[in-house]
């Protein structure tokens, strides 16, 4: 396969955690350098899915993995014949300022790093296991979530389901987090999740999204299930216990990969 990236650095499993690989390519979006952290399963078909997930604010690549063990419990559910083999792409967000939204700014393009360059990089990285065939899920928390669900809501060429865990909805809400000017964000329309949903309600592929009880975004979760309701568009939405923190992330992540799993 002909190497799009000017650069691509791949860690040496021998070093690292069982069956993740880090990986840093630099990115004409980014304008620089962008880290992914893989999960393969050891046994993986020519044409084996590939989950993105997005992390929140302040973090980075390793976060899902080393704050959820989500790759050890995607490893325990193949292994016990729940899910097929998949492959992780944990991406960072482009590590600008608190969180860069995973949005197009002034100078740089986080959208199109998660869009093109991070499936592009899974090509390169595992050509024996991601093929033309292979289909990609995009995901995310917090952050992440509006990410997840505003990217795949948008993309539906790309994307053949998405998710999001307590979900930012708008972005308004961005500022219960960060400390930067909210017009950093506002570059590219739509803005908010329910203006992307209605953008795209013709084409919108299978989704899903949940929130904790106690999470301090549970109203705007809600008020986002309320709305797409009322426009007739079909979603799952789900609440379980927890707030917004890295247990109920833990706890709650292999619900949507089985929804990825269950997508024809």
């Amino acid at each position: 396969m002909e190497q799009t990236f000017r650069t691509l650095e791949k860690s040496n499993p021998r070093y690292g955690f069982k069956n993740l690989q880090f990986v840093t390519v630099k990115s004409t979006h980014l304008k620089g350098r962008g880290d992914i952290c893989f999960y393969k399963p050891e046994k993986c078909p020519a044409d084996t899915p590939v989950v993105i997930l997005l992390h929140g604010v302040y973090g980075s690549a390793w976060s899902w993995p080393l704050c959820s063990g989500v790759h050890e419990q995607a490893e325990r559910a193949i292994l016990a014949g729940q899910l097929a083999p998949m492959i992780l792409a944990m991406p960072s967000d482009g590590l600008w300022g608190d969180g860069s939204g995973y949005v197009p700014h002034r100078d740089q393009d986080f959208e199109q790093w998660i869009v093109q360059d991070v499936p592009q990089a899974a090509r390169e990285a595992y050509p024996d296991a991601v093929s033309a065939e292979s289909r990609f899920f995009i995901a995310g928390l917090s952050m992440g979530g509006y990410g997840a669900l505003r990217i795949g809501s948008s993309y539906p060429h790309i994307f053949s389901a998405f998710a999001g865990l307590s979900s930012i909805t708008t972005i308004d809400e961005f500022s219960l987090f960060v400390e930067e000017e909210l017009s950093a964000y506002r570059w590219a329309a739509p803005h908010d999740l329910l203006a992307s949903f209605l953008a795209n309600k013709e084409k919108l592929r299978p989704f899903r999204f949940d929130c904790g009880r106690g999470d301090l975004l549970l109203n705007f979760n809600r008020k986002l299930h309320s709305d797409l309701e009322e426009a007739g568009i079909y979603h799952t939405y789900r609440e379980y216990t927890g707030e917004h923190n890295w247990d109920y992330w833990k706890n709650n992540i292999l619900e949507t990969l089985l929804f990825f799993n269950l997508q024809p």
